[in-house]
């Protein structure tokens, strides 16, 4: 078969190389897409600005509101402490899922754009946590709910370290954000294919 198409090549216009020797070009050069980059060095570029104060407001607070709220109902049937907790778990496992969706997909720019959004929904749930003592922020429901980490952190013995535990959310949150922006930069490069696209396929 591989005969064949070889002849067919080197007769076909008078091509000067064979099947064996376009097996050295790939299928599409590799090189910047300029959108993707400027999009990941944007984006990146703004959430790292905006984690120096997390407190501030951010376009996705109201997603990650919805789904913090969300959490509280899905993690109910396990009981009250998980139930609290189960807003600020959601907000950043839901995102986090996206992230390995796309990383299984093999789409690691699109994983490494959704991970900034992990980061961010972290720092905002380090606002949220290092807000244990005080209980400033104003919450759904006003003051007769039950504020999530005031509780969490009561209950675990961890008042007193409000500050450590918030402190470790928000690096943790940084850190994705990082992450994110190299992984999308590094992929906003195209990389070439293994073989070269025929009628039959990838050879």
């Amino acid at each position: 078969m591989v005969a064949r198409l070889e002849q067919k090549l080197e007769m076909r216009e008078g091509l000067p190389y064979t099947l064996q020797a376009m097996r050295r070009f790939p299928s599409r050069k590799p090189g910047v897409s300029l959108p993707k980059l400027i999009l990941a060095a944007g984006a990146g570029l703004y959430f790292l600005w905006w984690s120096r104060d997390p407190s501030q407001g951010q376009f996705l607070d109201m997603v990650n509101i919805l789904v913090h709220e969300a959490g509280h109902t899905v993690f109910r049937p396990f009981g009250e402490y998980l139930c609290a907790a189960g807003g600020s778990m959601l907000q950043v496992i839901m995102p986090a899922a996206f992230v390995v969706h796309f990383f299984r997909r093999k789409d690691p720019y699109e994983a490494g754009m959704v991970l900034l959004w992990v980061g961010q929904s972290a720092l905002n749930v380090s606002v949220y946590s290092a807000d244990a003592v005080k209980m400033e922020l104003p919450l759904l429901g006003g003051d007769a709910v039950t504020h999530d980490w005031n509780y969490l952190l009561e209950e675990a013995g961890l008042l007193k370290e409000t500050w450590l535990v918030a402190g470790l959310i928000r690096l943790s949150g940084t850190l994705a954000i990082l992450a994110g922006m190299v992984i999308a930069l590094t992929y906003a490069v195209k990389k070439p294919s293994d073989g070269v696209n025929l009628p039959g396929g990838i050879v």
